[in-house]
């Protein structure tokens, strides 16, 4: 494109940050929290509502695009994303899914760090935090949307908005790579909350004293009830961070121009949520450029012959996800029937999936380091808490990848492609692979300690056996009766009965005491290649004073 064109704009701009989020146990020991619960009591502190399931209303009124949406998946994924139906002899029949929304945040207000740029201002379609049974992860979901956008002003939007905190500041004393201002707004225009980027203090205070980042104020506001976990903030509801501080997006771009215009540079930059530059200047060099199209472009519907139209190019980095067409195309951009709906259904879908099993994962690696850190292997409760939870975590991966865990969604090429490409790029196969190896280490250790221990049982009551052998021979020999007792009365038979009991009981205990000497002794006793003396001086040793022995 020459240097003089104008920069093309869009026409109908859709932006969807995830931000998944590990939750906090509401209860010790309780392997199913149910987090949602506390959300759905109402309070003047708690703005979410559940939303109500399209599958339980009417059928005369089920949207035409959530049937579009239940096609696309296969039977097993159906069942995950929307239950398994009315008449189901299954307990659970619903989805495992709870989607909470709240409708008081209407638009947001983006100041830029240049000056001479005015703020923009956008729609928020919808504000949602999304919940899975028996999987402690929560995932924030913000949609916004606007219309005639120039090109450079949206790569600076979508580089910039989805800044959980800033990790460093610029000299004006504003935050590294943020916005200068974000304003969630009300209906009626009322600025609900403000960031506070530039709050420098804020964060480097919170980071010393907990050694954890924390939110900036805007994103605070948003979570409420939900507060993070390394914090003062009082809520029953906690968090922690699981991934990198900027959050993931989803970008639908409708070019009011051809599309086919902007260069390979601009590709570039929207795939990787670059910050704008000239077109003729590539964001990055190397091989990862060169092979920037093969890694990160699905063209099977992309026509970049300047006849016909231009059809639609979707761009995968992992992190980011963006469908590149025309807002003159009804195939791609025609409210409630086109490629616009599939991008807030479908293919939300598909990149909430591969970003959940990535959380999920994450949040059990975690808490396998923390288990792990409050082992005391010297104190015996401890040890006995370490195997109750790596149990639970065994147990809560198993029904993780019975029921969450897909290598499959679909069967339409397209979609199955672009579901692949997300889990390469997020590398969730070898993560699954590293997190069941530690959690099989674990339990292989766990239970060849069991075995160890039992074995040490088995070894112990051996050699009281073989010992009360001798006692039961001898007793056996003369009849088990060696003293008359006909003669006595009650008491002292009672007392014969408990001195007995009692001497007996002694013996059996110090010879537990003593068997893992004597077992040596035994050991040794029955090897017939070592001298006696070696015999005689490990049966002294065994009544030697006591030291110390690894069990």
């Amino acid at each position: 494109m020459p240097d003089h064109a104008p920069r093309p704009r869009v026409g109908h701009f859709r932006e969807i940050l995830l931000w998944p989020l590990q939750l906090m146990p509401l209860r010790e020991h309780w392997q199913i929290q149910n987090h949602w619960q506390l959300l759905e009591q109402p309070g003047a502190d708690n703005p979410w509502l559940k939303v109500d399931d399209d599958f339980s209303g009417d059928a005369e009124d089920f949207p035409l695009s959530r049937y579009r949406e239940f096609a696309t998946f296969l039977p097993h994924v159906r069942r995950f994303l929307y239950g398994d139906g009315k008449g189901s002899a299954l307990a659970a029949a619903e989805s495992p899914i709870r989607v909470f929304r709240r409708s008081d945040v209407q638009r947001v207000r983006c100041t830029f760090p240049d000056p001479a740029q005015p703020p923009l201002e956008l729609d928020v379609a919808r504000v949602e935090l999304f919940f899975f049974y028996d999987i402690d992860v929560t995932v924030l979901a913000i949609e916004l949307h606007g219309a005639d956008i120039a090109l450079d002003l949206l790569q600076e939007l979508t580089y910039r908005f989805g800044r959980a905190y800033p990790v460093y500041w610029e000299a004006d004393g504003s935050g590294g790579h943020c916005l200068q201002l974000v304003e969630w707004l009300a209906a009626d225009g009322r600025v609900l909350a403000a960031s506070d980027y530039q709050d420098r203090g804020k964060f480097v205070r919170h980071v010393g004293e907990y050694r954890a980042p924390i939110e900036a104020a805007h994103w605070e506001f948003l979570l409420r009830p939900l507060v993070q976990h390394h914090s003062a903030a009082p809520g029953l509801l906690r968090y922690r961070q699981l991934e990198y501080h900027r959050m993931l997006v989803m970008a639908y771009l409708a070019f009011d121009d051809d599309p086919r215009r902007l260069s390979r540079n601009d590709f570039m930059r929207l795939a990787l949520i670059t910050p704008p530059g000239a077109p003729e200047r590539p964001p990055f060099q190397g091989a990862e450029a060169d092979a920037f199209e093969a890694r990160h472009c699905y063209d099977r519907f992309w026509n970049n012959d300047a006849d016909g139209a231009p059809g639609v190019r979707y761009l995968c980095c992992g992190e980011a996800f963006t469908m590149v067409g025309s807002v003159h195309s009804p195939y791609f951009f025609a409210p409630n029937g086109s490629l616009l709906e599939q991008f807030r259904h479908q293919y939300f879908l598909l990149f909430l999936i591969p970003h959940l099993h990535k959380a999920t994962l994450l949040m059990l690696s975690d808490r396998l380091v923390y288990w792990l850190k409050q082992l005391d292997i010297g104190d015996p409760e401890s040890v006995k808490r370490f195997k109750r939870e790596i149990r639970k975590l065994k147990e809560i991966f198993l029904r993780f990848t019975h029921r969450y865990w897909f290598r499959a969604l679909t069967d339409q090429y397209q979609a199955r492609e672009l579901y692949r490409m997300q889990r390469e790029f997020l590398g969730t196969e070898a993560l699954y692979a590293e997190v069941r190896e530690r959690i099989e280490d674990m339990i292989q250790y766990l239970e060849s300690d069991s075995l160890r221990r039992q074995a040490n049982t088995v070894v112990r009551l051996t050699v009281v056996t073989a010992f009360g052998l001798i006692g039961t021979t001898v007793t056996g020999y003369f009849g088990m009766n060696l003293l008359g007792l006909e003669g006595l009365g009650l008491p002292l038979k009672l007392l014969y009965f408990f001195g007995v009991l009692g001497v007996t009981t002694w013996v059996t205990f110090y010879t537990v005491v003593k068997s893992k000497r004597l077992s040596d002794f035994l050991d040794l006793l029955s090897d017939e290649r070592e001298p006696p003396h070696r015999k005689i001086a490990a049966f002294l040793k065994v009544w030697m004073a006591s030291r110390r022995a690894d069990d």
